[in-house]
């Protein structure tokens, strides 16, 4: 075993670093949970090296320098906004990423999609609880999905949108008509033309100062009637307390939210509704986007390979 240096595994959530990729002959610790503040120094205080799962445990400036072992951070995909690079930089920390895969996220939303629309959470609850059809669900062909985003999963969207015979559209701060030309996308006015046409909305946007809370009350109040909203990018995207005020009005009527502004969802969140889902109307999943067995797969061996490499002085897909 590699001595003098040691590794760090954090929010392994599935128990799965550890069967899905080689870490023999160093030095390992694997943390199942998230936590924080002065628990979180402690806890990571002894570690030369964190590899950290995506943006489960934010490394500010300073729980960076809080920590007087740290040399490497490695982390799940080719970015990680949560990880302060010019704090690490500044300490002489190594940071490195892995590749990603890219289909999983719009594989989810569109199961999300179909899931909600088919009413099948409580229809599947229905039969569980010795019941059969409770109720009707809605086709999706003939109906418009709107897209706020068309970066490389809003078009995978798009092509999936398709396929299952919707009509697609499309806004954002910055698109442009070649952009939608080019996916054959029509593109929406505004966020609240995209609201008030579209029968589902699904987000796919990166967090920053100007996307957070972007889908806020004034959005919301155009949803169509009936409309169906998914959030499988980022929690703060979508102002929640305007969500759940919304869908107790009916507009959206149903929403399928992945990700959330405190992760993982506290017991006591006011999105753990019960008459909502019990109703069908919000279906909420734990920020299962990525986590596949093939995305997991590659993420966990290709950590071990920048741990291995940067123990032998070799190269590594350095972010800083």
């Amino acid at each position: 075993m590699t001595t003098g240096f040691k590794i760090a595994i954090l929010d392994d959530y599935a128990d799965v670093a550890t069967d899905l990729a080689d870490w023999s002959g160093l030095d390992v610790t694997v943390f199942h949970d998230t936590i924080g503040g002065a628990d979180l120094v402690q806890r990571l205080a002894p570690f030369d090296c964190l590899c950290v799962m995506r943006e489960r445990t934010p490394l500010s400036a300073d729980l960076i320098a809080a920590l007087p072992h740290l040399r490497l951070i490695v982390t799940t995909g080719p970015r990680n906004a949560s990880i302060d690079l010019a704090a690490a930089q500044a300490r002489g920390i190594t940071v490195c990423g892995t590749e990603s895969r890219k289909t999983t996220t719009s594989e989810l939303a569109t199961l999300m999609m179909l899931a909600l629309n088919r009413r099948l959470m409580p229809e599947v609850a229905s039969l569980t609880a010795g019941g059969w059809q409770a109720g009707l669900g809605r086709d999706v062909a003939g109906l418009t999905l709107g897209l706020i985003g068309l970066g490389n999963i809003g078009a995978q969207m798009a092509v999936i949108g398709r396929a299952l015979g919707m009509s697609v559209s499309a806004w954002s701060q910055n698109l442009t008509d070649d952009r939608c030309d080019a996916l054959g996308v029509a593109r929406a006015r505004s966020l609240p033309d995209l609201m008030a046409t579209s029968d589902v909305v699904s987000i796919h946007l990166v967090l920053s100062e100007r996307t957070r809370h972007l889908v806020n009350g004034d959005a919301l109040i155009h949803a169509k009637e009936g409309q169906v909203l998914i959030n499988t990018s980022r929690g703060p995207i979508v102002d929640t307390a305007a969500l759940l005020a919304a869908l107790r009005r009916g507009r959206p009527a149903m929403a399928g939210l992945d990700v959330f502004d405190n992760e993982p969802l506290p017991a006591n969140d006011p999105l753990r509704d019960a008459d909502l889902i019990e109703q069908g109307r919000l279906l909420l999943t734990p920020h299962l986007g990525y986590t596949t067995h093939a995305t997991s797969t590659v993420f966990y061996q290709q950590t071990v390979a920048a741990v291995r490499a940067y123990l032998a002085g070799a190269p590594i897909r350095v972010l800083v």
